[in-house]
């Protein structure tokens, strides 16, 4: 049985090696939750699209607490250290690649918010746009997208990408200089030496998921994809480097 001690300390270890990828990874996440509730509902209801364990979640939750949230992840391991540390949260396991992964999540409502960081990247070019179609359904008119993640410029701004990756190499240098923490290839490791996930792994292995694959690196790709799936505003509301909060918004009825 996975107790809540240790699956905080599991995802306390999830959040410093991505941070290591990430040294801006909080001043993001609190962008983001800015963006929410500068929306104006005390009561938002919100998605959040490869939730993971559910660190942006929690946070949403802990400033904003009349939020309703729902996590939506597919992989089982994720999935259950955040249903362990946080039982105020409701994690669902979608596999947002499939179309119609958002029937039957039980809203009552169209959503405010659909979010997202650091996961999104993992879904092919040629997939997007059919996920931005549904999270563009899912949305009340005036509802955001709001995906923080390295979206790099490299194929239409070459020499401003360079700038953008130097300036999140320089400050990762300065927030790592006494070394960075464990990387992701560690983390799982650790993870699938650790007995007490031995069924949480195994779950995962039976299900083949996987964090490989063509990725979607590039911010031309994800304007693209999210102005096909029919969004009216697209644009960056957060950067520093290539490390960007990407803002879609669905036009008024």
């Amino acid at each position: 049985m996975l107790t809540y001690d240790a699956a905080r300390a599991w995802i306390d270890r999830w959040d410093l090696q991505q941070a290591g990828y990430l040294p801006d990874r909080e001043e993001r996440f609190t962008a983001l939750i800015d963006a929410v509730e500068a929306l104006g509902r005390p009561d938002p209801l919100v998605l959040d699209l490869g939730c993971g364990p559910g660190s942006l979640s929690a946070r949403l939750l802990e400033r904003l607490p009349g939020a309703t949230v729902i996590s939506i992840d597919a992989d089982p391991l994720l999935l259950g250290l955040g249903r362990a540390a946080y039982p105020g949260l409701t994690f669902v396991s979608r596999d947002l690649r499939a179309p119609g992964w958002s029937r039957d999540l039980g809203l009552d409502r169209p959503a405010d918010a659909a979010v997202s960081t650091t996961a999104l990247h993992w879904i092919t070019g040629s997939e997007l746009t059919g996920l931005y179609t549904e999270v563009r359904q899912a949305l009340r008119p005036g509802g955001v997208l709001l995906n923080g993640d390295h979206l790099n410029t490299d194929d239409t701004t070459p020499a401003l990408a360079r700038l953008e990756h130097a300036i999140h190499e320089t400050e990762t240098g300065r927030r790592f200089a006494a070394g960075r923490p464990e990387d992701w290839q560690e983390w799982w490791q650790a993870v699938v030496a650790d007995p007490d996930l031995a069924e949480l792994n195994t779950a995962r292995h039976d299900q083949g998921t996987t964090h490989t694959g063509e990725e979607s690196e590039y911010l031309s790709t994800h304007v693209s994809a999210l102005r096909a799936a029919g969004f009216a505003e697209v644009g960056t509301l957060w950067q520093r480097g290539n490390n960007r909060l990407l803002c879609a918004v669905k036009q008024d009825a």
